[in-house]
């Protein structure tokens, strides 16, 4: 495992420097295109600079854009969680502020872009908590732990392919993150610090494979994608999966779609997973905008070969359903104030996501109160509220539980580079 990911590795790294020998020291001319081309966009549109107005200034190295950020926060539960059952000091349901009643660093990340000319390179290393969440989460994996293959440190690394008469087609390989929901890794791209419970529990975080996108009009992009299923770099049961995408982008309002499906059972290609994925983003004149996204999942459990004495097979074809909307919403009170709000409802029918085992129905309210201080530099205060049918969810105390989460969590953001 380890020497596969070296190669994988130095082949990226060997890339780049070949970008950077052709391209010469000239920085591009055009900021870095999102890394999540076609996923919904987490900030109200920025309107255009006047024509005096400087441009941001752009971090460079030959021809690699730099940019990076530092995330960290303090969080308070209500509960006060001190358990030893793997719930100690821990938001549930949270990713990736989860550390509670301490101090943590969510991330810090340094990221290396250079747009396609045709050729293109883009590398995000990850550090913090963030990274531990991300690439420990393995779906079809007989062990879910923190090990090479999932190329750790590294949220992102792929190369890209753009021909010039090709009418706008790209084709990216290697990890990249999903295209899937309407938030993502990132707290400074999103409207609120913590994510959603739709973020967390029903959709995957990455995908390693290739994916294309191609504009089919003025206002839609459409794309395909392969990988090697959901968070993982390779797979145990030999199937790859796949994912249609869609962006709808208009003046007043844009729509995403993304339907994913294949294989994701351990160490069998028998029974499939469905996710269907579709976001709404209103953007208005003025500084109110808003989205509402939903999410439908179902996987269906695989038959598998009996190792017993016992003949035929074994196990069953359990379809397990999990799904769920939320709604949010962010004004831009002035230039250094901005507040959010966010309501969602999730049903984790089969309690596979959740880890319930009498199945799990969740409520989730956030405030997100934001202060930029300066360019590169912002304040997060944020409360949240989840709730659950099931009485004895959440951990309370050491041996108390309860069917209610109340958080306050106070976060520093800083960043630097081309996206401001």
């Amino acid at each position: 495992m380890h020497s596969n990911t070296t190669a994988i590795l130095r082949s990226i790294a060997g890339a780049a420097m070949v970008i950077a020998i052709t391209a010469g020291a000239q920085a591009p001319a055009t900021p870095p295109a999102d890394s999540t081309p076609t996923a919904a966009p987490q900030a109200p549109p920025t309107p255009p600079a006047a024509p005096t107005a400087p441009a941001s200034p752009t971090w460079s190295v030959g021809p690699m854009d730099l940019s990076g950020v530092v995330d960290g926060y303090y969080s308070f539960n209500f509960n006060r969680p001190n358990t030893t059952d793997g719930f100690d000091q821990i938001n549930q349901l949270y990713n990736f502020n989860d550390k509670t009643d301490q101090f943590d660093l969510s991330m810090a990340k340094l990221s290396l872009n250079h747009d396609p000319d045709p050729i293109g390179a883009h590398v995000d290393f990850i550090y913090g908590r963030a990274n531990d969440l991300i690439n420990n989460s393995t779906t079809n994996t007989t062990a879910p732990t923190f090990v090479a293959s999932q190329l750790p440190y590294l949220e992102q690394a792929y190369l890209s392919v753009k021909p010039p008469k090709a009418k706008g087609f790209e084709l990216d390989f290697g990890k990249y993150v999903t295209s899937a929901g309407a938030e993502v890794i990132e707290a400074m791209s999103n409207w609120n610090y913590s994510r959603s419970l739709l973020f967390v529990n029903a959709i995957p975080y990455w995908h390693f494979g290739a994916r294309t996108s191609m504009p089919v009009g003025k206002v839609e992009t459409v794309g395909f994608q392969l990988f090697n299923g959901w968070n993982n770099v390779s797979k145990s049961n030999g199937g790859v999966s796949g994912a249609f995408t869609s962006s709808l982008v208009k003046p007043k309002y844009s729509w995403y779609a993304n339907y994913l499906v294949g294989p994701e059972n351990a160490n069998t290609a028998s029974g499939l997973r469905n996710l269907i994925d579709t976001t709404v983003l209103f953007t208005p004149p003025g500084k109110f905008n808003a989205y509402v996204n939903f999410d439908y999942a179902q996987n269906q459990d695989a038959f598998y070969t009996c190792t017993t004495s016992e003949s035929g097979f074994c196990g069953d074809t359990k379809l397990n359903k999990w799904y769920g909307v939320a709604t949010a919403f962010h004004e831009q009170a002035s230039t250094k104030n901005a507040i959010a709000g966010r309501f969602e409802w999730f049903d984790d029918a089969n309690g596979v996501q959740t880890g319930s085992p009498v199945g799990n129905t969740l409520y989730e309210g956030t405030f997100t109160y934001e202060y930029k201080w300066v360019e590169g530099a912002l304040m997060r205060v944020e409360y949240r509220i989840d709730h659950s049918n099931n009485p004895d969810y959440f951990n309370k105390l050491a041996d108390h539980f309860t069917r209610q989460q109340q958080t306050l969590t106070v976060a520093f953001i800083a960043f630097f580079g081309p996206h401001r």
